[in-house]
């Protein structure tokens, strides 16, 4: 709102004393506690407000992050976290019927013998700006191509359709094509089911409470926060969606090297496999 100079001069400080504290890196001590609010902001969602402060500190201490429950405690303090077994949840009136289950067709069965025969499906969170945005993605199991994906800042049916309906547009699909997600509310939804099955897809879905039963997906998720978006810590949305288009479209799909393609990128493996086809 104001000039800088004029600012400085107001507050009796220097431009080039105002300049240097802004550019000046963030202590080890803030960068730290950053990096922490993250993991368990991310940690405190993935179980569903279930984990209070002692099992997300072992969950943390297991991943070699190093914490004590005091500190892990403090944090979901000043965050507003609090577990539903703690005395001050609010419980909702009733539990959601699990409507539109479908059976597991995968059975952990990753390996696809070719493009758009098995795909994946699930949300993440992403810590950003002091709220949270949430992030569909859609795998080829074949090439562990991302072919579809949307981010935004509400957890809607939306946002799962429209990372299928990206999938769809960029890739030539059959019907028969198996979508694998979790039991969420927005894979059961009416509307979602309905849009699968217009577009002749079967639908797969994990055993309740498994998350090895999506493993190749929660892969991706574990790789993405590893190298991004805890090593960015973004803190603007604006940069967060660039960063993460940049991360899916131009590093994993088309550089980072993937073991499960005997050691190339994704497209790199479509390409050649297609090549000797």
């Amino acid at each position: 709102m104001y000039p800088v100079a004029l600012m400085c001069q107001v507050l009796s400080v220097s431009r080039a004393g105002y300049y240097r504290w802004l550019s000046r890196p963030a202590s080890q001590r803030d960068a730290r506690k950053s990096q922490m609010e993250s993991l368990v902001k991310s940690t405190f969602e993935e179980f569903e407000a279930a984990y209070g402060a002692p099992r997300i500190t072992e969950e943390l201490n297991a991943l070699g992050y190093s914490c004590s429950l005091n500190y892990i405690a403090k944090i979901m303090q000043e965050n507003g976290m609090l577990a539903r077994n703690g005395k001050a949840f609010n419980y909702g009136g009733h539990t959601l019927a699990m409507n539109n289950v479908a059976d597991n067709l995968l059975w952990r069965d990753f390996n696809a013998e070719k493009p758009n025969q098995k795909w994946v499906t699930d949300i993440t969170y992403i810590w950003v700006e002091q709220r949270w945005l949430y992030l569909a993605t859609v795998m080829d199991l074949y090439s562990r191509r991302i072919v579809g994906w949307h981010l935004s800042d509400d957890m809607t049916v939306d946002l799962i359709t429209k990372a299928m309906k990206m999938a769809l547009d960029a890739r030539e699909v059959s019907p028969g094509l198996i979508v694998h997600s979790d039991r969420g509310t927005q894979y059961r939804s009416n509307e979602y089911v309905g849009y699968l099955e217009s577009e002749g897809i079967t639908r797969s879905m994990s055993r309740k409470g498994n998350c090895w039963d999506n493993a190749a997906m929660e892969s991706f998720y574990s790789r993405l926060k590893v190298e991004l978006i805890y090593a960015k810590n973004y803190q603007s949305i604006e940069a967060a969606r660039s960063g993460i288009f940049a991360y899916i479209e131009i590093f994993y799909n088309r550089k980072r090297r993937h073991s499960a393609n005997d050691g190339v990128c994704p497209v790199e493996f479509e390409e050649a496999a297609a090549l000797a086809a």
